[in-house]
Protein backbone atom coordinates (compact mmCIF):
# COMPACT_ATOMS: atom_id res chain seq x y z
CA UNK A 1 0.00 0.00 0.00
CA UNK A 2 1.35 3.40 -0.93
CA UNK A 3 2.33 5.68 1.89
CA UNK A 4 -0.27 8.43 2.28
CA UNK A 5 1.04 11.92 1.82
CA UNK A 6 1.43 13.84 5.08
CA UNK A 7 -0.53 17.06 5.27
CA UNK A 8 2.28 18.58 7.33
CA UNK A 9 4.54 18.38 4.29
CA UNK A 10 2.06 20.44 2.29
CA UNK A 11 2.65 23.29 4.71
CA UNK A 12 6.32 23.34 3.70
CA UNK A 13 5.57 23.91 0.01
CA UNK A 14 6.15 27.61 -0.57
CA UNK A 15 7.66 29.89 -3.22
CA UNK A 16 6.04 28.06 -6.15
CA UNK A 17 5.96 30.12 -9.35
CA UNK A 18 2.53 29.97 -11.00
CA UNK A 19 2.58 32.89 -13.43
CA UNK A 20 -0.23 35.34 -14.21
CA UNK A 21 -3.82 34.43 -13.30
CA UNK A 22 -6.93 36.23 -14.51
CA UNK A 23 -10.10 35.84 -12.45
CA UNK A 24 -13.48 35.07 -13.99
CA UNK A 25 -15.69 36.50 -11.24
CA UNK A 26 -18.97 35.04 -12.43
CA UNK A 27 -18.26 31.49 -11.29
CA UNK A 28 -15.14 32.24 -9.24
CA UNK A 29 -13.12 29.98 -11.57
CA UNK A 30 -9.73 31.12 -12.77
CA UNK A 31 -8.62 31.62 -16.35
CA UNK A 32 -4.91 30.95 -16.23
CA UNK A 33 -2.45 32.46 -18.67
CA UNK A 34 -0.90 29.40 -20.29
CA UNK A 35 -3.93 27.28 -19.37
CA UNK A 36 -3.24 23.61 -18.79
CA UNK A 37 0.50 24.11 -19.12
CA UNK A 38 0.59 26.27 -16.00
CA UNK A 39 -1.50 23.81 -13.99
CA UNK A 40 0.78 21.03 -15.19
CA UNK A 41 3.79 23.06 -14.07
CA UNK A 42 2.42 23.49 -10.55
CA UNK A 43 1.39 19.84 -10.46
CA UNK A 44 4.93 18.87 -11.45
CA UNK A 45 6.36 20.94 -8.60
CA UNK A 46 3.96 19.47 -6.05
CA UNK A 47 4.49 15.96 -7.37
CA UNK A 48 8.23 16.35 -6.93
CA UNK A 49 7.71 17.53 -3.34
CA UNK A 50 5.24 14.73 -2.51
CA UNK A 51 6.81 11.73 -4.25
CA UNK A 52 4.28 11.87 -7.10
CA UNK A 53 1.24 11.78 -4.83
CA UNK A 54 -0.16 15.29 -5.40
CA UNK A 55 -1.50 17.10 -8.45
CA UNK A 56 -3.47 20.32 -8.86
CA UNK A 57 -7.16 19.59 -9.48
CA UNK A 58 -8.48 23.15 -9.71
CA UNK A 59 -7.71 26.81 -9.05
CA UNK A 60 -10.44 29.27 -8.04
CA UNK A 61 -10.82 32.82 -6.80
CA UNK A 62 -11.82 33.16 -3.15
CA UNK A 63 -14.03 35.82 -1.59
CA UNK A 64 -10.85 37.62 -0.54
CA UNK A 65 -9.32 39.82 -3.22
CA UNK A 66 -5.95 38.66 -4.53
CA UNK A 67 -6.23 35.29 -2.83
CA UNK A 68 -6.74 32.13 -4.89
CA UNK A 69 -7.75 28.67 -3.76
CA UNK A 70 -5.70 25.71 -5.02
CA UNK A 71 -7.49 22.36 -4.80
CA UNK A 72 -5.20 19.32 -4.76
CA UNK A 73 -5.97 15.85 -6.07
CA UNK A 74 -6.04 14.68 -2.45
CA UNK A 75 -8.92 17.06 -1.75
CA UNK A 76 -6.76 19.34 0.41
CA UNK A 77 -6.92 23.09 -0.12
CA UNK A 78 -4.06 25.56 -0.33
CA UNK A 79 -4.08 29.28 -1.06
CA UNK A 80 -1.86 31.44 -3.25
CA UNK A 81 -1.54 35.07 -4.31
CA UNK A 82 -2.30 36.00 -7.95
CA UNK A 83 1.39 35.94 -8.87
CA UNK A 84 1.74 32.49 -7.37
CA UNK A 85 4.74 33.41 -5.29
CA UNK A 86 3.52 31.68 -2.13
CA UNK A 87 1.36 28.77 -1.00
CA UNK A 88 -0.53 28.99 2.28
CA UNK A 89 -2.24 26.30 4.38
CA UNK A 90 -5.02 26.68 6.91
CA UNK A 91 -8.62 27.86 7.01
CA UNK A 92 -9.85 31.07 5.44
CA UNK A 93 -12.26 32.88 7.79
CA UNK A 94 -14.54 35.76 6.83
CA UNK A 95 -15.59 38.16 9.56
CA UNK A 96 -19.24 39.20 9.88
CA UNK A 97 -21.27 41.25 12.34
CA UNK A 98 -22.34 38.05 14.09
CA UNK A 99 -18.99 36.28 14.13
CA UNK A 100 -16.82 34.45 11.62
CA UNK A 101 -17.62 32.14 8.69
CA UNK A 102 -15.18 29.37 7.84
CA UNK A 103 -15.04 29.60 4.05
CA UNK A 104 -12.58 26.72 3.78
CA UNK A 105 -14.91 24.42 5.70
CA UNK A 106 -17.78 25.40 3.40
CA UNK A 107 -15.69 24.54 0.34
CA UNK A 108 -14.66 21.22 1.86
CA UNK A 109 -18.29 20.46 2.65
CA UNK A 110 -19.40 21.11 -0.93
CA UNK A 111 -16.69 18.81 -2.27
CA UNK A 112 -17.63 16.05 0.19
CA UNK A 113 -21.29 16.31 -0.83
CA UNK A 114 -20.31 15.96 -4.48
CA UNK A 115 -18.13 12.93 -3.81
CA UNK A 116 -20.75 11.14 -1.70
CA UNK A 117 -23.43 11.92 -4.30
CA UNK A 118 -21.37 10.05 -6.90
CA UNK A 119 -21.64 6.80 -4.93
CA UNK A 120 -24.66 4.82 -6.13
CA UNK A 121 -26.99 3.62 -3.40
CA UNK A 122 -26.58 0.10 -4.73
CA UNK A 123 -23.02 0.21 -3.36
CA UNK A 124 -24.16 1.24 0.12
CA UNK A 125 -25.64 -0.77 2.96
CA UNK A 126 -28.68 1.28 3.92
CA UNK A 127 -30.79 1.05 7.06
CA UNK A 128 -33.94 2.96 6.15
CA UNK A 129 -36.84 3.83 8.47
CA UNK A 130 -40.43 3.81 7.23
CA UNK A 131 -40.48 7.61 7.28
CA UNK A 132 -37.18 9.23 6.35
CA UNK A 133 -36.71 12.65 7.92
CA UNK A 134 -32.97 12.89 7.36
CA UNK A 135 -29.97 10.83 6.35
CA UNK A 136 -26.47 10.12 7.57
CA UNK A 137 -23.57 8.55 5.69
CA UNK A 138 -21.19 6.49 7.83
CA UNK A 139 -17.74 5.18 6.93
CA UNK A 140 -17.44 2.01 8.98
CA UNK A 141 -15.08 -0.82 9.91
CA UNK A 142 -16.58 -4.14 11.03
CA UNK A 143 -14.05 -4.59 13.86
CA UNK A 144 -14.06 -1.01 15.16
CA UNK A 145 -15.34 -0.85 18.77
CA UNK A 146 -17.14 2.47 18.41
CA UNK A 147 -18.53 1.44 15.01
CA UNK A 148 -20.14 -1.47 16.79
CA UNK A 149 -21.43 0.84 19.50
CA UNK A 150 -22.98 3.14 16.89
CA UNK A 151 -24.58 0.20 15.10
CA UNK A 152 -25.99 -0.93 18.43
CA UNK A 153 -28.06 2.27 18.32
CA UNK A 154 -29.32 1.64 14.78
CA UNK A 155 -32.91 0.81 15.73
CA UNK A 156 -33.23 3.91 17.90
CA UNK A 157 -31.60 6.05 15.22
CA UNK A 158 -34.11 4.80 12.64
CA UNK A 159 -36.93 5.36 15.13
CA UNK A 160 -35.97 9.05 15.00
CA UNK A 161 -36.50 9.00 11.22
CA UNK A 162 -32.81 8.93 10.32
CA UNK A 163 -31.59 6.82 7.43
CA UNK A 164 -28.07 5.39 7.88
CA UNK A 165 -26.06 4.76 4.71
CA UNK A 166 -22.91 2.71 5.30
CA UNK A 167 -19.73 2.88 3.25
CA UNK A 168 -16.78 0.57 3.84
CA UNK A 169 -13.63 1.94 5.45
CA UNK A 170 -11.39 -0.94 6.55
CA UNK A 171 -8.75 0.79 8.63
CA UNK A 172 -5.34 -0.03 7.25
CA UNK A 173 -6.67 -0.59 3.74
CA UNK A 174 -6.23 -3.73 1.68
CA UNK A 175 -3.39 -4.99 3.89
CA UNK A 176 -5.56 -5.05 7.02
CA UNK A 177 -7.10 -8.17 8.51
CA UNK A 178 -10.58 -6.67 8.32
CA UNK A 179 -10.42 -5.98 4.58
CA UNK A 180 -11.55 -9.48 3.48
CA UNK A 181 -14.25 -9.39 6.16
CA UNK A 182 -15.62 -6.17 4.66
CA UNK A 183 -15.64 -7.83 1.24
CA UNK A 184 -17.56 -10.77 2.69
CA UNK A 185 -20.14 -8.36 4.10
CA UNK A 186 -20.58 -6.48 0.84
CA UNK A 187 -20.78 -9.76 -1.11
CA UNK A 188 -23.46 -11.28 1.13
CA UNK A 189 -26.92 -11.90 -0.25
CA UNK A 190 -28.37 -9.97 2.71
CA UNK A 191 -25.76 -7.28 3.33
CA UNK A 192 -27.70 -5.60 6.15
CA UNK A 193 -27.89 -8.86 8.06
CA UNK A 194 -24.23 -9.68 7.36
CA UNK A 195 -23.11 -6.26 8.58
CA UNK A 196 -25.12 -6.62 11.79
CA UNK A 197 -23.72 -10.11 12.38
CA UNK A 198 -20.18 -8.84 11.89
CA UNK A 199 -20.81 -5.94 14.27
CA UNK A 200 -21.93 -8.49 16.87
CA UNK A 201 -18.64 -10.33 16.48
CA UNK A 202 -19.98 -13.29 14.51
CA UNK A 203 -17.71 -15.00 12.00
CA UNK A 204 -18.86 -14.75 8.41
CA UNK A 205 -18.14 -17.17 5.57
CA UNK A 206 -15.56 -15.79 3.18
CA UNK A 207 -17.10 -14.43 0.02
CA UNK A 208 -15.75 -12.88 -3.16
CA UNK A 209 -17.55 -10.77 -5.73
CA UNK A 210 -17.22 -7.54 -7.66
CA UNK A 211 -17.32 -5.16 -4.69
CA UNK A 212 -16.77 -1.45 -3.89
CA UNK A 213 -14.72 -1.85 -0.68
CA UNK A 214 -11.45 -0.52 -2.11
CA UNK A 215 -13.28 2.35 -3.85
CA UNK A 216 -15.00 3.29 -0.60
CA UNK A 217 -11.68 3.21 1.24
CA UNK A 218 -10.06 5.49 -1.35
CA UNK A 219 -13.07 7.81 -1.20
CA UNK A 220 -12.74 7.99 2.57
CA UNK A 221 -9.12 9.02 2.20
CA UNK A 222 -10.09 11.79 -0.22
CA UNK A 223 -12.78 12.98 2.17
CA UNK A 224 -10.15 13.10 4.91
CA UNK A 225 -11.24 10.11 6.99
CA UNK A 226 -8.54 8.95 9.40
CA UNK A 227 -10.58 6.74 11.72
CA UNK A 228 -13.96 5.12 12.20
CA UNK A 229 -16.77 5.62 12.58
CA UNK A 230 -16.79 8.78 10.48
CA UNK A 231 -20.19 10.43 10.13
CA UNK A 232 -20.98 12.62 7.14
CA UNK A 233 -23.95 14.99 7.33
CA UNK A 234 -25.97 16.09 4.30
CA UNK A 235 -24.04 19.39 4.12
CA UNK A 236 -20.72 17.55 3.91
CA UNK A 237 -19.69 18.10 7.52
CA UNK A 238 -17.53 15.19 8.70
CA UNK A 239 -17.86 14.20 12.36
CA UNK A 240 -15.24 11.75 13.67
CA UNK A 241 -16.12 9.11 16.22
CA UNK A 242 -19.19 7.86 18.05
CA UNK A 243 -22.04 10.26 18.78
CA UNK A 244 -24.94 9.35 21.08
CA UNK A 245 -28.44 9.20 19.62
CA UNK A 246 -29.76 12.45 21.09
CA UNK A 247 -26.79 14.50 19.92
CA UNK A 248 -26.80 12.74 16.57
CA UNK A 249 -30.47 13.55 16.10
CA UNK A 250 -29.86 17.23 16.81
CA UNK A 251 -27.13 17.25 14.15
CA UNK A 252 -29.07 15.43 11.45
CA UNK A 253 -32.50 16.90 12.20
CA UNK A 254 -31.85 20.45 13.47
CA UNK A 255 -34.94 22.17 14.81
Amino acid sequence: MKKRYSYSLVAALVMVILGTLTVAAQDRSVVVAGGQALQDRLSQTLAAASQNQLQVANIRQTEMSNLLEVELSSGELLYTNPAGDFLLTGDLLRTTETGVVNLTAKTRGRKVVEMIANVPESEMIIFRPEEVKGSLTVFTDADCTFCRKLHGDIEEIMARGIEVRYLAYPRGGSASAVFPKMISIWCAEDRNRALTQAKHGQNLPERECDNPVQRHYELGNRVGITGTPALVLDDGTVIPGYVDVDRLTSMVLPQ
